[in-house]
């Protein structure tokens, strides 16, 4: 049973901005070191910030909550598979949440270009 959806789209010049005035601050606000590591391990990394920043944003609209005191940046993480497949690990906050809303699995596609990244996810789950 579907819980709940969420997309989200960016500009990347957005986070490019951001990256360029906050560092290390942005990114250890919004990401988990390993996501930063992947995104830093690209030429050029902000499509890749943008499309985990977008990621974030729509799994927090599919839980309901938004980024907030109930779900934390740090409590997502976009991993991806061997395939490129990206997928969803709850840390802490986001697991009570899943818990809580009787999820069992967040669904994630993510895409980017030079200009945009955006997201949509899925709550997948028994209901209330």
């Amino acid at each position: 049973m579907i819980l709940g959806t969420g997309i989200d789209l960016i500009e990347v010049a957005r986070i490019q901005t951001a990256l360029e005035k906050f560092g290390d601050r942005f990114w250890k606000r919004v990401l988990r070191p390993e996501e930063a590591a992947y995104c830093m391990s690209h030429k050029r990394p902000a499509p890749f910030f943008a499309a985990r920043f977008a990621a974030k944003e729509a799994i927090s609209k599919a839980f309901g909550t938004g980024i907030g005191s109930q779900l934390g940046w740090l409590d997502m993480e976009v991993c991806r598979k061997k395939t490129g497949e990206p997928y969803v690990v709850l840390h802490d906050g986001g697991l009570e949440l899943l818990k809580k809303r009787n999820g069992k699995i967040v669904h994630l596609s993510i895409s980017h270009t030079e200009a945009h990244a955006t997201a949509i996810a899925i709550l997948e789950g028994d209901g209330p």
